[in-house]
């Protein structure tokens, strides 16, 4: 196992990990803690902070940008907690140059941004590129650099012109691989000079499920159990959306490989959203129920960029159901990485539907014939999170590396996101423990300890999130007292 972790390169995005140097002075001695120090990473490791296009910019109606599906889905009453919108968000499409700032002054070394769609082809290729959008970027790309800090781009991080989606159904459609090919060719020409790190799409497992399965993305499709849509087939959709991600991502990857990546040195790859499981029951039928549920979850997505096809599980649960690839599209698809990118937030127990009594939603072939649950016997698997679906679970950040590693050897993997939201500022006591943040820190403390072993680490940084509305999530409270903070995790990283 040495040798195949070896292959991680790990990326470490934060969420307010500017609290976790601090504490030190505030919890050292105590029992159980867990010892961290920069020393347990390389030193040309990564450490940065993640965000997303639609989450931090705002300014969706300024400078030419069009109008994307999450601007017209949180218009419709009750599909965002508080009817909550991006309008404003961070406002970093103005205040990008405080942000960066920020950067430098947290001492990172890396940042992750993604493009907005909308932004740049505001109709897809049913219109002109928007030069407004251009300049954006290259100025925010450009000026990162000036503070030394990488770059590490997403083409699409769930957001998505509005006219593609009108047009023909977006991710539905194979003709949106034409339009995604479009989108990349643009953002090579102008920014792939700089950019030497580039991610296609964002979680497309996590999109398909979201958007097709439960329907809590745009546009909202699904069927019973699984939610009460006005249209949409959750047994069927999700693979057909996730299957024409792909090939928009293979796409994308020919096009950079054969036209700009020898002259512009960058590597291109994809990042898929990836739980752990444990078996529900110490039983040979539950650890079967855990390799079904790895492979529905992560393999789905990453077997057919790494050998050219779907898992045969799946194949033999699901039929035809699954699309098939032709010939021309497996050799498009196979070996269509050069890194795998991993987001990670919970580890879940898994039941065999075979052998123990399973929901109508998990009993089907299109869920491999596996329920999930957070609790045994009424315990929870780890702490409780601000998301009532995640749990605490450390050791389940190790294992998924080590499953991804094995299962695609030699090949680099990036961590992106992982972290936790915190239940509310209600459950603070005063401003003291909301600045101090002691739950993330311990949360922190936890996964560090457990991922330095596998050399891997990761946390994510999120401002208006996705249904959930606007959380205690940030990384930089705009308080006084937190410049302390700030600091000692500064000279800490010695970046």
């Amino acid at each position: 196992m040495k040798a195949r972790l070896s292959f991680l390169f790990i990326f470490f995005f934060f969420l307010s990990l500017l609290h976790l140097l601090s504490s030190y002075t505030h919890n050292e001695g105590e029992e159980g803690d867990d010892d961290i120090s920069r020393s347990m990473f390389p030193d040309d490791f990564f450490f940065g902070i993640s965000t997303s296009a639609y989450q931090i910019e705002g300014a969706v109606h300024e400078d030419g940008r069009g109008l994307s599906n999450w601007d017209v889905f949180t218009r419709i009453r009750g599909t965002v907690t508080n009817g909550d919108n991006a309008d404003i968000a961070d406002d970093d499409y103005h205040r990008y140059m405080e942000d960066i700032e920020l950067l430098e002054y947290l001492g990172v070394n890396a940042y992750r941004l993604s493009i907005s769609w909308a932004r740049i082809l505001p109709k897809g290729r049913f219109g002109e590129v928007n030069l407004g959008g251009i300049r954006f970027y290259n100025k925010l790309i450009d000026n990162i650099l000036l503070k030394g800090i990488v770059p590490f781009v997403t083409l699409d991080q769930n957001d998505i012109p509005q006219e593609i989606e009108d047009r023909y159904g977006s991710w539905l459609s194979p003709l949106i691989r034409e339009d995604f090919a479009l989108l990349a060719k643009t953002c090579f020409e102008n920014f792939g000079d700089r950019v030497k790190h580039w991610i296609t799409i964002s979680e497309p497992n996590l999109l398909a499920e979201m958007t097709y399965l439960v329907g809590w993305y745009p546009p909202a499709r699904c069927s019973p159990p699984f939610g009460n849509c006005s249209a949409g087939n959750s047994d069927t959709e999700p693979f057909i959306a996730a299957h024409n991600m792909l090939l928009a991502h293979a796409t994308a990857v020919k096009l950079y490989r054969e036209q700009f990546q020898s002259k512009q040195g960058g590597s291109i790859g994809i990042v898929v959203h990836s739980f752990w499981f444990e078996p529900y029951q110490d039983n040979e039928f539950d650890r079967e129920a855990v390799n079904r549920a790895l492979i529905y979850d992560t393999a789905w997505t990453l077997d057919p960029l790494m050998y050219g096809d779907y898992p045969a599980l799946m194949r033999q649960y699901i039929g035809s159901t699954l699309p098939s690839f032709s010939p021309e599209e497996t050799k498009l698809i196979k070996g269509s990485v050069d890194f795998i990118g991993i987001n990670h937030y919970s580890t879940f127990y898994a039941i065999n539907c075979f052998h123990a009594p399973c929901s109508i939603a998990a009993n089907r072939p299109s869920r491999g014939y596996i329920d999930v649950t957070g609790f045994k016997d009424g315990i929870p698997i780890g702490e409780r999170t601000g998301m009532p679906m995640f749990f605490v679970v450390p050791h389940g950040m190790e294992k998924i590396l080590e499953y991804a590693s094995g299962r695609y050897p030699n090949v680099p993997i990036f961590v992106f996101e992982n972290g936790i939201s915190s239940n509310s500022t209600q459950d603070h006591d005063d401003e003291h423990d909301i600045v101090q943040d002691f739950e993330r820190i311990k949360f922190h403390k936890s996964y560090l300890a457990a991922l330095a072993k596998a050399m891997s680490v990761a946390v994510f940084w999120g401002s208006i999130n996705y249904n959930m509305g606007v959380p205690l999530n940030g990384l930089v409270l705009i308080v006084e007292s937190v410049k302390s903070a700030l600091l000692h995790w500064a000279i800490f990283c010695h970046l």
